[in-house]
């Protein structure tokens, strides 16, 4: 779970992910979220140092027991996750690990099937990322081109444990530092990484609107994060094109 990043852009000096969400810090949502899943037995939360004690503070306060693993990030996303990769590195090497799941902790509304996706594309094929059609980009300038899809890539991401750690091994000896983790692995491995499904729910607190956007999701949809939400998927997915601005409704 990452939550190392600075969030400037969401207008508050406090991080993004230690901001208040409907009666709880964002990051413990994605946590709660991937925990009810059995399979997941073990969380690692990489923090900036200067958060560790809010941090710690409310682990104990909203998430307690099975404890979380907290390790310091780096200065970039791909440093970041190499710190969570040696810290599960012992369990990986002893076969303890099948699958390492990462994910953006400032994506709190996650439901717990997307985690579950991921795993079980993961365990079949090597890996996997969530993906969201944007429609078309048309190039401009000079002569007629085709448009091209664009996809929006989200996290949850998940792939094999062992393949994952030896590529972010070697890519510490390169001196690589990859723009996501599925670059890496296209990089050192021949791992194949499957595209599921992603969810226009899933969104990321990046600006101080976003957060508004989760909370009336939350509040108005009355999602249950399990991924059994308590209303209708039809009644949740139109609450949120009701929400999102026009250009962003798909």
């Amino acid at each position: 779970m990452l939550a190392a990043g600075e969030g400037r852009r969401s207008g508050h000096h406090t991080n993004k992910v230690l901001l208040p969400l409907a009666g709880r810090r964002v990051f413990t949502w994605s946590i709660e979220s991937a925990r009810r899943l059995v399979a997941v037995t073990r969380t690692v939360l990489v923090i900036r140092e200067e958060d560790r004690d809010a941090v710690m503070s409310t682990i104990d306060r909203e998430i307690g027991p099975p404890d979380v693993t907290v390790v310091v990030g780096g200065d970039s996303r791909h440093s970041s996750e190499w710190q969570a990769l040696q810290a599960l590195a012992p369990a990986i090497e002893a076969g303890e690990l099948d699958v390492v799941v990462i994910h953006d902790a400032a994506r709190p509304l996650a439901v717990t099937a997307m985690f579950a996706s991921v795993i079980d594309a993961a365990l079949e094929h090597g890996g996997a990322i969530p993906v969201r059609d944007q429609g078309h980009l048309a190039a401009l300038g000079e002569g007629v081109q085709p448009p091209e899809r664009v996809v929006a890539v989200q996290t949850p991401q998940a792939f094999r444990a062992a393949p994952l750690l030896e590529a972010y091994r070697q890519a510490e000896a390169d001196g690589f530092v990859g723009t996501d983790t599925a670059s890496c692995m296209e990089r050192y491995t021949d791992v194949p990484v499957l595209c599921v499904d992603g969810d226009a729910g899933n969104i990321k607190i990046t600006f101080p609107e976003d957060l508004f956007l989760a909370e009336r999701l939350l509040a108005k949809a009355d999602w249950d994060l399990s991924g059994r939400p308590r209303q209708r998927r039809e009644s949740a997915m139109s609450h949120l094109r009701d929400l999102l601005p026009h250009g962003e409704r798909q």
